[in-house]
């Protein structure tokens, strides 16, 4: 008996979570651990100061929970505050709607949509290709939602430099250009001869038929027919992807006079290992001196930047000149 209601709850669960409701028969249908969520959208661009005709752009920024978050998202935020008509779709990979990313969005003053999306559960603990399940749930919406303008994908950790928003926009197909910092030549690129793409420069080919980095495309949204997807299969999702709508070498656009100027980047930051910072914020709170210190550790907390524990953790310290040392756990 006991087996049995113990099945019955775990069918009832897989279903709710949605594994049992997808078709084994679709490439896209991999089993999740908890539904895609849409988090917020908001149509309106605050931006008053910047003009309001072209084309938009949807830029699809996939991320997920870690002390460089924020730092990331903020940082780019700054960037794509300057670009007129454009939609930011952030996908995160966690279960919930982050309370920190949407600050983020809500403060640019740009039109956006957040998801949650997190990734498949069968990926969990493998090395799963990262961000795919983030822009399948953006590719998703989209097609759901937008039938003009211009896709384009820029991770929260890329260098963009603002002339790239104004060639893209004009993408009649398929345009590409060069990316900065990739592999082992420096830079992954169309090669281009007499105003045509007839090639790629790029250190993994791969055998794919379009060996290029994610950052280094973009899309119409006329493109976007209903079986655009992305696989799962690390370091084949763009070409995946640009398969998927069915691209041919003649309907890509060089960009970037021709391929030989560099308007985006690959860059990465530093992983920092999360630290926990022994100390116990009640009391330090309590203690009328230390305040707005206070303030600020549990402010790193709920950022992601380090953990506080009144129980465990390194020992952090106050000094007021260079003789003299207080340690946060005597007060």
């Amino acid at each position: 008996m006991v087996v049995f209601v113990t099945v019955l709850w775990l069918l009832f669960s897989w279903g709710n979570v949605g594994i049992l409701s997808l078709h084994a028969n679709d490439p896209r249908s991999i089993p999740v651990a908890v539904r895609n969520k849409l988090c917020s959208v908001k149509m309106t661009d605050e931006r008053s100061h910047l003009p309001s005709s072209g084309r938009m752009i949807y830029y699809v920024t996939p991320t997920y929970p870690r002390p460089e978050q924020v730092p990331e998202l903020t940082r780019l935020a700054h960037t794509l505050m300057h670009v007129p008509r454009l939609h930011w779709i952030v996908a995160d990979d966690q279960p919930v709607c982050s309370e920190l990313v949407e600050d983020i969005l809500k403060r640019t003053g740009l039109p956006f949509t957040h998801i949650s999306s997190p990734k498949p559960f069968i990926y969990k603990s493998s090395n799963f290709p990262r961000g795919v399940s983030n822009r399948r749930a953006a590719l998703d919406w989209l097609h759901e939602n937008v039938s003009e303008g211009v896709l384009y994908f820029g991770d929260d950790d890329n260098t963009v430099d603002l002339r790239l928003f104004d060639e893209i926009r004009s993408t009649e197909k398929v345009s590409m250009f060069p990316v900065g910092l990739i592999g082992d030549y420096g830079v992954s690129s169309p090669v281009v001869k007499d105003g045509k793409v007839v090639g790629f420069y790029d250190s993994w080919p791969g055998a794919r038929s379009f060996p290029v980095d994610m950052a280094g495309f973009a899309v119409n949204m006329a493109m976007l027919r209903e079986g655009a997807t992305m696989p799962f299969v690390a370091g084949h999702e763009e070409d995946g992807f640009l398969r998927s709508l069915s691209v041919e070498l003649t309907d890509i656009q060089p960009l970037a006079e021709n391929c030989t100027k560099i308007l985006v980047w690959h860059t990465k930051t530093v992983k920092h290992k999360k630290p926990t910072v022994r100390v116990d914020l009640d009391k330090l709170k309590n203690s009328g001196r230390y305040h707005n210190l206070a303030s600020l550790l549990r402010e790193t907390s709920y950022m992601g930047m380090a953990e506080v524990s009144a129980d465990s953790g390194i020992k952090s310290f106050i000094t007021s000149n260079r003789k003299t040392f207080q340690a946060l756990t005597d007060l």
